[in-house]
C-alpha cells in the first residue's frame, strides 16, 4: 500500500489542527503557508474530513477549522481511511493461493495496527520532540 499525497497532506492538516487544539480555529491558508502546500488542494481534502466528523468548520473573519475530538482520540488510521479508502496492500480476495492470501491479510492487519495505534497526539509529540534533537557529528 502506498499512501498518496491525499493521505500525507491530510495528516499534515490534522497534525496542525492538533497542535492548535483548544486555541481556536486554524485557517487552511495558514496551514498551507506553514507547510508550503497548495491551499486549493487542502480545501479539497478538508471536505471529506469534515464529512467524516473529524473536523468542524468555524465561519467568520477569524474562522477556520478545529478538530471535533481531542488529538488523543483521532488516529492516523481514521484519517488515512477517510482519504485513501480501505487499507489493503492488494486485492487479496481474488487471491486463490491460501498461503499468499494469508500473507496479504497479515500485512493488512500489521499496517492497520500501526495506523490505529498512532494518534494525532502521538504524532505531534514526536514532531515537537524532534525539534529539540541536537546531533553532534564527529569526523
Amino acid at each position: 500500500m502506498k499512501v498518496s499525497t491525499k493521505g500525507r497532506y491530510g495528516l499534515t492538516i490534522m497534525m496542525e489542527l492538533a497542535i492548535n487544539f483548544g486555541e481556536g480555529p486554524t485557517s487552511l491558508k495558514s496551514i498551507a503557508k506553514t507547510n508550503d502546500l497548495s491551499e486549493h488542494y487542502l480545501e479539497q481534502l478538508i471536505a471529506p474530513l469534515r464529512n467524516a466528523g473529524l473536523v468542524k468548520s468555524i465561519r467568520g473573519a477569524y474562522g477556520g477549522y478545529i478538530l471535533s475530538k481531542e488529538p488523543s482520540q483521532i488516529t492516523a488510521g481514521d484519517v488515512i481511511r477517510v482519504l485513501e479508502g480501505p487499507i489493503s496492500p492488494v486485492e487479496f480476495e481474488e487471491e486463490e493461493d491460501p498461503a499468499k492470501r494469508h500473507l496479504w491479510l497479515r500485512i493488512r492487519d500489521s499496517i492497520s495496527e500501526v495506523l490505529d495505534s498512532t494518534t494525532l497526539e502521538d504524532l505531534i509529540n514526536f514532531k515537537e520532540e524532534g525539534k529539540n534533537d541536537n546531533y553532534m557529528f564527529y569526523i
